[in-house]
């Protein structure tokens, strides 16, 4: 009686077990959630994030706080994203380098991508722009190379893909165009508009209105197709016959967090981004690609992408760091 009285013990202790993590889905968030971000305030990932935190706070009633963690080629925000509690009080709104090329650029690097992150959903696809100020007198690629023959240029990004796809321009075309790091978004935008750093490539989301204005020329974009935004911008396979993988920020959590929390922040989320006025607003007015996706199909693409990114660092010859 009394061995038959534990396992039914242990029976109705399973049971239990199995309702836990519904019940703390069902009961998440009872209090502030951070999302950090590896990037500085003011880019194009940025405001999205802090647009997205606003939509989830309005829909769960807890506060969503955005936290810039940038540094160290994005490894310092990731790194903490990674060392997080895995209760679902951590998100993280990451971008592709971190998670699919570091790990082939850095000998030491303080996380492991595809064990220390749960994919939740790829939130956009950036429209890359390679843009100039105006004092250079370039309106297509051919020019700004015929222009980088004659005198010293520098341009920004602050991401290795890419940087690959300015160095791989210049060695094909024998000119030496200096590369100046930037932290974010924002800070390449500026110097961009100062004259400092005249080249930039970037994502358009960072610089919509300044191209609209002429404050910034662009001269190419990395996209299937013109953007209605600025559509007088040739596409990279027009300009130069070819393009470059995509960039995308996508949304994560620790490892560990419970699957019915992922699948809840998933679930705001896509209803988030499919609302009209946050896909009009966010997406299309910056510019940028909605990917929402499932966990499952998420991590499926970030394991091709991580495919890709290798072929790209090997056929660049960097050595890791």
């Amino acid at each position: 009686m009394a061995q038959m009285s534990a396992r039914i013990f242990a029976t109705l202790l399973g049971i239990a077990a199995l309702g836990l993590v519904p019940a703390v889905a069902q009961d998440y968030p009872a209090r502030t959630v951070r999302i950090i971000i590896p990037l500085g305030p003011g880019g194009g990932g940025d405001i999205f994030a802090r647009a997205l935190a606003d939509e989830l706070r309005k829909r769960l009633g807890q506060p969503f706080i955005v936290e810039n963690r940038a540094g160290g080629g994005l490894n310092i925000g990731t790194r903490a994203c990674a060392e997080s509690a895995p209760d679902g009080y951590t998100l993280c709104v990451i971008s592709n380098e971190p998670i699919v090329y570091s790990q082939f650029l850095f000998k030491n690097l303080p996380f492991d991508p595809e064990k220390d992150f749960a994919p939740i959903t790829n939130l956009f696809f950036n429209t890359l722009v390679l843009a100039v100020n105006p004092s250079l007198k370039v309106k297509t690629v051919p020019e700004l190379i015929a222009l980088a023959k004659t005198r010293e240029l520098s341009y920004s990004t602050f991401s290795f893909p890419l940087a690959y796809f300015m160095e791989k321009l210049k060695k094909e075309n024998h000119v030496d165009i200096v590369r100046v790091p930037y932290r974010s978004g924002n800070e390449a935008v500026t110097a961009v508009l100062s004259g400092t750093t005249p080249i930039t490539l970037l994502g358009l989301a960072n610089m919509v209105p300044q191209v609209q204005a002429g404050l910034i020329t662009g001269i190419a974009l990395n996209a299937k197709a013109r953007s209605p935004l600025v559509p007088g911008i040739p596409t990279m396979t027009e300009a130069i016959g070819e393009d470059y993988p995509q960039s995308w920020f996508g949304l994560f959590a620790p490892a560990g967090t419970p699957k019915a929390i992922i699948d809840k922040v998933n679930a705001e989320v896509t209803a988030i981004t499919a609302d009209p006025a946050f896909l009009q607003k966010m997406y299309v007015e910056r510019a940028i690609e909605r990917a929402v996706d499932t966990p499952e199909a998420f991590a499926r693409f970030i394991r091709e992408d991580r495919a890709i990114a290798a072929r790209i660092v090997k056929e660049s010859g960097a050595q890791p760091e």
